[in-house]
């Protein structure tokens, strides 16, 4: 079993992220093996929805590799890794639903968020806490939950960095559908729902919705702007007492 478990079955494709043991924590692995997988359902017509959703049922995504990320340099966030991976998905033909059980957090929450739809179960927490390790949410996080909140909502959760529950979220806006639990089941039935309708159809109302909806060009900006952070001391410094409070 590698990093990430792709399959379709009946015209839905499931993209599961595999990295229980890190919370499903964002790699540079993790993100050739979705652009690869995405390139290749793009061109295939069977695949009429696509679920993405977590193993473990403890984290959708709890954000990027920590151990990774610390690493990384501005010439790293120029390259724009997780804004290329994730502006794929949100551009992907057909439509795409984030199944939330457990944690979305930063890089997480930015991948649901280039997701068309988000269903979360109750027990999920979603939050954007980029800040706190000197960062800010570069990956799309400024744009698009904007556009799914509301301006003033995103300023105060990018600014706090705090994390909110299932139930807050749904309130927001910021999922679509709230269940009790499993969150995976709920989103192939909205995606079985979608998959009855005509395809082009979808394809063209998805094209026509995210057309409108978008920002011109914002993920330069996001590159620029964390590019400066990337090689700031703060950032190192927070960083590695995040990774020192983990292996304590």
């Amino acid at each position: 079993m590698g990093v990430l478990n792709a399959s379709i079955d009946g015209g839905l494709g499931h993209l599961e992220i595999n990295r229980p043991e890190v919370r499903n924590a964002i790699n540079r692995e993790l993100l050739d093996a979705l652009h690869e997988t995405l390139d290749a359902w793009r061109e295939r017509d069977e695949v009429r929805a696509v679920v993405v959703s977590g193993a473990g049922g403890k984290a959708f995504a709890s954000g990027a590799d920590i151990a990774e990320l610390k690493a990384r340099t501005h010439r790293e966030a120029f390259f724009g890794l997780n804004q290329a991976l994730f502006q794929k998905l949100e551009d992907f033909p057909r439509p795409t639903l984030a199944a939330i059980d457990g944690f979305a957090l930063g890089g997480g929450l930015e991948l649901a968020l280039a997701c068309d739809l988000r269903v979360a179960s109750r027990a999920a927490k979603l939050g954007l806490p980029e800040v706190s390790l000197g960062l800010f949410p570069g990956a799309g996080g400024t744009w698009r939950l904007p556009r799914v909140v509301g301006l003033g909502r995103a300023k105060e959760l990018v600014f706090t960095g705090r994390l909110i529950g299932a139930d807050e979220a749904f309130a927001l806006g910021l999922v679509e559908r709230l269940v009790d639990d499993d969150a995976r089941a709920a989103a192939f039935a909205l995606a079985r729902e979608i998959a009855q309708h005509s395809p082009l159809a979808v394809q063209v109302a998805k094209v026509s919705l995210n057309a409108h909806a978008r920002p011109a060009a914002p993920d330069g900006l996001d590159r620029l702007a964390q590019g400066l952070l990337f090689d700031s001391p703060d950032k190192h410094a927070r960083m590695a007492a995040f990774l020192e409070k983990r292996r304590k």
